[in-house]
């Protein structure tokens, strides 16, 4: 169990580095955004890469954030009724649903979308509209997203696992992923600074 939970807490890394940097792009499509624009109303011309280009960025935010969006817990749950539900059962409907339901879905996404990166990074193939981008790139983020998600799936099962085998703290409970050092530290924090208001006092 511990080398599966070391396994957890690299991808769980490697999603959290990968979500962060997603900001960056999301910022950058809201200048590109704005800069065509204002150069479309001052100038009177466009570029269809600038317009492409943002598509492609918002898919890359999408498609690139889809693990890091479950190692955060955000992605939409009925709360209302998880959390009617003991710690023990909301794990075990985790478990069900990512191995019965998340990961066909991740894998077949990537035997579907794989020929399609394929054929247009042989073919180089381009956009149909004057002046747009080569297509394999925006292609290419479909089976890397779902590679990241079917990941940080991996390392969720890891983490329901560890809960119920009691070695590791229950992650749905604090409303994000958490790993048993992570949480210890977050502890003693807590700890210190009650301990530090009683000695104010």
């Amino acid at each position: 169990m511990n080398a599966a939970l070391t396994f957890s807490r690299l991808v769980d890394a490697v999603n959290d580095r990968i979500g962060k940097s997603l900001f960056w792009l999301v910022l950058l499509a809201v200048l590109i955004s704005a800069g065509n624009a204002i150069v479309r109303k001052v100038f009177n011309t466009s570029s269809n890469a600038l317009l492409e280009i943002q598509w492609y960025l918002f898919a890359a935010v999408f498609m690139l954030g889809a693990g890091y969006a479950f190692l955060k817990n955000a992605h939409v749950r009925i709360d209302f009724l998880s959390g009617r539900l003991s710690a023990k059962a909301r794990n075990w409907i985790d478990i069900v649903g990512i191995i019965v339901f998340l990961w066909p879905l991740c894998l077949l996404f990537i035997k579907l979308s794989w020929p399609l990166f394929a054929n247009a990074w042989e073919s180089g193939e381009m956009s149909q509209n004057a002046g747009g981008l080569i297509r394999w790139p925006v292609y290419l983020l479909i089976p890397a997203g779902m590679a990241l998600l079917f990941l940080q799936s991996v390392s969720e099962l890891i983490k329901r696992f560890a809960f119920l085998k009691g070695v590791a703290p229950d992650s749905l409970g604090h409303g994000h992923a958490s790993h048993p050092d992570e949480s210890e530290i977050e502890r003693e924090i807590e700890e210190h600074a009650a301990l530090a208001k009683e000695e104010v006092r």
